[in-house]
């Protein structure tokens, strides 16, 4: 994982706003605001491409949103040099756009990139946010996705989730023999790395809150057991030496904890462990399977599922394992819970008529939608700002077994806005990041 160290932030002047420009993003189908970023200007030849790279990358997170609708540069009647000095809003009006970014770059003497950019009301005449960062020139692509975050949330409102990053099961090999390897990349698809060898099946990671560990589980030896995984050494520790399999695991939002579920006795139920304290303690004691756990944001509540009530459904509960409610009670069977960042939806996978769906609901079970379906959909995973989620979708197979792939998507809160996520091989079980810190 790349660190960016952000020596210095600056506040570039911001003028009165006017009427400003604004995305709202609580309708269904939003249409795209035209936005027209320019390159960001540099002195010398490195500069000058750092800072097309850096507008390359700031255009394709907010275009692959689906909010916005970056202008054809070859439309730009004012250059990107003489925009320096001032817009000239009138040929910015004269193409539709209705926001402006411009930028520029600069290597410092002591070997730091600064990289200044200003967004832009074009109808207002105003500027709206300006900013500079200085980093190491390596992170000049994590520069440009917070630019476009800050874009991202001044004209939604909503935080950004450019700045993150994805890790998930890369697949290879024929059904029979299946190579499943931990992975990481950012949210683009860029500076993808494999983190495990493949000699292992992997299934089910998860970030920690702090980012810098995964967990996931592995069958070592055929046997499951669920593992953290640290990012900056590449080490892994079993999670405690059960008797039984254990699956399923996630991170409490305070880091401390691991949720996960435990087979004993022919019986799957939900345990939680204390990291510090190697302490494990029983949440669910039910004759049934209750797996797939997932706290809320503030820790104080746990989804899960369960047949507990014949068929798979969903359920909440108190992080102390009680006050358990049933919330799901549409036909088929419901599975794979996970609490939104914000906290006022819950995503699953559902089984109905041999057809898999992706939808939300409140945690009371009220507000329940389908985003997207298909023959097999499953894995859902927030964006870090509860407005994308992710996925994976296989296709089948043909009569000998053959054909079916597995890839990842993402979908906008709303249902529009469906996108496969490219990835060097097939791909399975996403998991988003926090915003990086």
């Amino acid at each position: 994982m790349i660190r960016l160290a952000l020596l210095l932030a600056l506040i570039l002047f911001a003028g009165p706003v006017a009427a400003e420009v604004r995305i709202d993003i609580t309708r269904g189908n939003v249409q795209p605001l035209p936005i027209a970023i320019t390159e960001f200007v540099g002195a010398n030849p490195q500069e000058g491409q750092t800072g097309r790279d850096i507008a390359r990358v700031i255009s394709a997170d907010l275009e692959r949103s689906g909010l916005f609708k970056p202008i054809d540069p070859k439309a730009f009647i004012q250059s990107a040099q003489s925009l320096q000095a001032q817009p000239r809003f009138g040929d910015w009006r004269q193409i539709n756009a209705q926001a402006l970014v411009q930028g520029r770059v600069e290597l410092m003497t002591d070997g730091r990139l600064r990289t200044e950019f200003r967004l832009w009301d074009v109808f207002a005449e105003s500027q709206m946010v300006g900013q500079a960062y200085f980093t190491s020139p390596a992170n000049w692509r994590r520069v440009a996705h917070i630019v476009a975050d800050a874009i991202y949330k001044r004209l939604t409102g909503e935080s950004g989730y450019f700045d993150t990053q994805i890790v998930y099961i890369a697949e290879s090999g024929p059904a029979t023999r299946r190579i499943k390897r931990l992975s990481i990349m950012d949210q683009d698809g860029e500076n993808h790395k494999f983190l495990t060898d493949g000699a292992d099946l992997v299934l089910t990671p998860r970030f920690a809150p702090n980012m810098r560990e995964i967990t996931y589980m592995s069958y070592y030896r055929n046997v499951p057991r669920v593992y953290i995984f640290n990012i900056d050494t590449g080490r892994r520790e079993v999670v405690g030496d059960f008797p039984g399999m254990t699956f399923a695991p996630r991170f409490s939002p305070d880091g401390n904890r691991v949720i996960m579920s435990m087979a004993r006795d022919g019986n799957s139920d939900i345990y939680e462990m204390d990291l510090r304290t190697k302490r494990t303690t029983r949440l669910t004691d039910h004759p049934s399977i209750d797996t797939s756990p997932c706290y809320s944001p503030d820790g104080n509540q746990i989804t899960f599922n369960s047949d507990r009530g014949g068929t798979q459904q969903l359920y909440v509960m108190n992080a102390d394992g009680g006050n358990v409610k049933r919330i799901s009670f549409g036909d088929g069977r419901y599975g794979t819970p996970v609490w939104s960042p914000r906290g006022d939806l819950i995503a699953f996978t559902r089984l109905k008529s041999g057809q898999f769906y992706i939808g939300v609901m409140r945690p009371d079970g009220s507000g329940e939608r389908m985003l997207t379906e298909g023959y097999l959909v499953e894995g859902p995973t927030w964006a870090p700002n509860g407005r994308v989620l992710m996925f994976f979708r296989q296709t089948p197979n043909d009569s000998r077994g053959q054909g079916g792939t597995v890839k990842l998507y993402s979908i906008d809160l709303t249902g529009y806005n469906e996108r496969q996520v490219v990835t060097p091989q097939e791909a399975s079980d996403p998991a988003w990041s926090p915003l990086i810190p």
